[in-house]
């Protein structure tokens, strides 16, 4: 039987950087004139590393370019590198990518498609779920991060097609971290704790 080690908290904020080893925090510290909370140079050293007309176009084609820049922040890389859980690995297993799609899709809509969430903010765990890691590394985690990586402005519900943009950056976040999932479910003893 295996042990479930627990993991060590996550010690990065959503503001934190580290600019000598080139992660960086581009979420800026005042809104622009218009109210719209926009991504911008790094809030702590200037550093102008993301070309955001490209990011916030929402290309699905253009998504290599969206993923690296995301991973120039230190919070996405610190997401985009750490260990997936146990608990969350068995998970994906078990639903394979077509049903872990359309719990991709539920997710989205439930915690960031709506107009405004009671727990705006705090509403996407950090582990547990694959689809917790993917949507903080895909900046698709709450409404605030959505607005400045995706220019999806918040109060109001998502459309279909930025539903579905951030779906598929979820699941290419899953096809990343999990190349052999398989496509239907698998079976996967459970998990013991001591």
């Amino acid at each position: 039987m295996a042990s479930i080690t627990p993991l060590e908290p996550l010690d990065v904020s959503c503001t934190d950087s580290d600019c000598d080893n080139d992660l960086h925090c581009f979420l800026q510290k005042k809104r622009r004139g218009d109210g719209k909370r926009v991504g911008g140079p790094c809030r702590d050293c200037g550093a102008d590393l993301v070309r955001w007309d490209r990011v916030t176009a929402r290309n699905p084609a253009d998504v290599h370019y969206t993923f690296r820049a995301l991973k120039r922040e230190l919070i996405r890389h610190s997401f985009w590198h750490r260990s997936i859980d146990p608990r969350a690995q068995n998970h994906a297993r078990r639903k394979g990518r077509h049903r872990l799609r359309m719990a991709a899709e539920a997710r989205i809509l439930s915690s960031v498609g709506k107009a405004k969430h009671p727990r705006e903010g705090r509403q996407t765990p950090f582990e547990g779920n694959i689809l917790y890691y993917a949507q903080h590394s895909v900046a698709a985690c709450c409404r605030k991060c959505i607005e400045y990586w995706h220019g999806i402005e918040p109060g109001r519900p998502l459309t279909q097609d930025e539903a579905n943009y951030l779906v598929e950056l979820v699941m290419l976040y899953v096809a990343d971290r999990m190349p052999d999932l398989a496509d239907g479910p698998t079976k996967v003893p459970p998990l013991r704790t001591k």
